[in-house]
């Protein structure tokens, strides 16, 4: 067909996924595939299936007498969320699962050393930054969240016949004075007209 651009190049297969996590204000990577910058904290093994980043702005309408359609659409707000299943249980996961908390070595009656997990407080959630990385191939692709907090309920399964994951559901915090999420890539798709 006339002035078709189908390009089978731009066809993304999430063939590696990562997800990092830091203190909110750790630099950000440069680009898309420097090595991340000291302070970021890679969660480790994630389900195959499970990292999803969504974006769900609300918009409001208004409606006339004189139209059956929308005389005019105003968007109200913006929301995005990640989320993803960590396999990997461990201090730093379970914090970033429950948004926050405190970990404490306890004195046991073995000779081993025990420890014990507080979740946060009510008002104790503290925010974190977070990189979703994506590789296909050549092409990566580094998902930037400056701030995101969690703010959702935690279900854990514990049944016998599968691995029990951690579910990390953040939710991108915005503000005035910095993007509240943004893409860093190398994929040639992405490079402005001339």
């Amino acid at each position: 067909m006339a002035g078709e651009t189908a390009n089978n190049n731009e066809i993304l297969i999430p063939s590696l996924t990562r997800v990092w996590l830091a203190l909110v204000g750790t630099a950000a990577p440069a680009d898309a595939t420097v090595a991340m910058p000291a302070g970021w904290r890679a969660v480790g093994l994630t389900t195959e299936d499970s990292l999803k980043f969504n974006s769900e702005p609300n918009f409001e309408q208004v409606r006339s007498a004189q139209s059956s359609y929308p005389t005019r659409t105003f968007q109200t707000q913006d929301a995005s969320t990640i989320e993803v299943d960590l396999q990997q249980w461990s201090g730093d996961n379970f914090r970033a699962v429950y948004g926050g908390g405190e970990i404490t070595e306890i004195t046991a009656a073995d000779t081993k050393k025990h420890y014990r997990f507080t979740p946060p407080r009510i008002g104790g959630r503290t925010e974190i930054a977070a990189c979703i990385e994506v590789i296909d191939g050549g092409k990566h692709y580094r998902y930037m969240i400056p701030r995101s907090m969690q703010m959702e309920g935690v279900s854990k399964d514990l049944a016998k016949t599968k691995e029990s994951v951690l579910p990390l559901r953040l939710a991108v915090q915005g503000g005035d004075d910095t993007d509240a999420w943004y893409v860093v890539t190398n994929d040639p798709a992405f490079a402005p007209a001339a």
